[in-house]
């Protein structure tokens, strides 16, 4: 009998996926990286050894299918946008890569550009940097506000389980600051990155990493100019969901740390609790975006991530952008719609207003 985790969901981030049951196979650039999925033979059939839905299948021979975000695109020159984007290795020993985004106001500009390490969601178990969905965000984002871009390609649970997409951001935040410097080993960062203006985003569990590399970036003495955390994956004892999905939060981070004893209390996935106070009153920079979506399965816990950010202490300005009547990541799965327009808008004006 094959034991299962059935773990259901109302996020329309699943919701709205084309579900593949094809085997993860991404790019050679890409496997080094995220760790290259077994590919599954169809004629020598293994029982489920867990299945967390809708993201993932690991079979009892080893075999890991990932059942969406496995499409890639390359880097190109996006003729919507007019940003230019490519792929850098940063650490050859781990295969961690950034894709980076130039947008056209790098041309004769008179002054160097903010920067924007952003972090993808995926439930720490798919997306990436390369798929279509970031891709397009990311070249709109860099457009719109005039930002290089640093997409962090981090190495995915459960080949990799946390904390690598942790190490893997900090270590893509460090290498963007460091090299805005006119010596710097990546040109575009080089020429036209404003080491004072560098910003941390993501969103859902690539907002939970993004919490947890400013809260490095603190314990480290470094200095980011504004963090923006968009529908991020938080717990908080405070409020419940439904007990479904109360479930699936426990048993997904068990999975995500490969710890059947992980805790719930850890502050990585649960930072309002009141000692973790002093945690968020270091948080490295005058200024937080917490964006939240009232459909969102989510959302009673961001909004009690912005409350416990305002009762820490922090010396900062700290934004709650509520959106009503949309659901989780909506800005990402319908672009064209007028409250994905507004999301980013509010994305690029927090940027631009450094």
């Amino acid at each position: 009998m094959a034991r299962l985790l059935l773990i259901p969901t109302t996020s329309s981030l699943f919701l709205h996926r084309t579900r593949s049951h094809i085997t993860s196979s991404p790019s050679p650039s890409q496997s080094a990286s995220i760790g290259m999925a077994p590919s599954i033979d169809a004629a020598c059939p293994s029982e489920v050894e867990i299945e967390l839905f809708p993201f993932i299948r690991v079979y009892k021979n080893g075999n890991i299918e990932r059942l969406f975000g496995t499409r890639t695109v390359p880097a190109s020159l996006d003729a919507t946008t007019g940003v230019a984007s490519k792929d850098v290795t940063i650490d050859p020993a781990t295969g961690l890569s950034v894709r980076l985004y130039l947008p056209p106001a790098a041309a004769g500009a008179a002054k160097k550009l903010p920067v924007l390490v952003y972090v993808h969601g995926g439930g720490f178990m798919v997306e990436s940097a390369a798929s279509p969905t970031y891709h397009r965000y990311l070249n709109a984002v860099s457009a719109r506000a005039g930002a290089i871009a640093v997409s962090v390609e981090y190495r995915r649970v459960p080949e990799h389980p946390l904390p690598a997409a942790y190490d893997d951001s900090w270590a893509a935040l460090a290498w963007a600051v460091s090299g805005c410097v006119p010596e710097g080993p990546e040109p575009w960062l080089a020429a036209h990155g404003d080491a004072s203006r560098v910003f941390l985003a993501g969103d859902s569990a690539g907002g939970n990493i993004a919490h947890n590399v400013a809260l490095r970036a603190a314990a480290e003495g470094a200095v980011i100019a504004g963090v923006m955390l968009l529908h991020p994956f938080f717990w908080d004892p405070s409020n419940t969901m439904s007990p479904e999905l109360e479930v699936r939060i426990r048993r997904e981070w068990r999975f995500m740390c490969a710890r059947p004893d992980a805790k719930l209390d850890d502050p990585r996935i649960c930072p309002t609790s009141a000692w973790a106070a002093p945690l968020l009153a270091a948080m490295p920079c005058g200024r937080v975006m917490v964006a939240v979506a009232e459909d969102d399965f989510l959302v009673t816990k961001g909004r009690a991530y912005h409350a416990a950010l305002l009762a820490s202490g922090w010396r900062g300005e700290a934004e709650l952008v509520d959106t009503p009547g949309q659901d989780h990541v909506f800005h990402l799965l319908r672009p064209g719609t007028e409250a994905a327009a507004e999301m980013l808008g509010r994305v690029a004006d927090f940027i631009s207003r450094a």
